[in-house]
């Protein structure tokens, strides 16, 4: 399995983007997939995911009502748009997959397997 994120880019406060994850060697809906963000000198976070038995989509707090996941299975492709961005979110964002993560640990990086190459998100004030 092999994901290729793109859409990153460089944004002023408020604006808005959206990042793409295409998933290649497996069909996406076998997979749970997510949304994960590293900020400079922090620890990876989780940001957004889907089980891949469907179901809720799990958002951080830190990004709820702000961040929208969906995911085209057709298309083998997730996407995180990504609205009113704040400074805060600047980060080097990874799509992530696996095939056996449970609903209990969607949120847990250690939980997938697989990670795209990251695409970098500034956000300036």
């Amino acid at each position: 399995v092999q994901l290729q994120a793109s859409g990153g880019g460089l944004v002023q406060a408020g604006g808005s983007l959206r990042l793409s994850c295409v998933v290649s060697g497996r069909t996406s809906y076998s997979y749970t997939l997510g949304w994960f963000r590293q900020a400079p000198g922090k620890e990876r976070e989780f940001v957004a995911a889907m089980h891949r038995r469907g179901g809720n989509i799990h958002i951080a707090d830190a990004v709820k009502g702000r961040f929208t996941y969906s995911r085209d299975n057709a298309k083998n492709t997730i996407y995180l748009q990504m609205n009113s961005l704040r400074p805060e979110d600047t980060a080097v964002y990874y799509c992530a997959a696996d095939p056996s993560v449970i609903l209990s640990a969607v949120r847990s990086q250690t939980a997938y397997s697989y990670w795209g190459q990251g695409t970098q998100v500034t956000v300036s004030s």
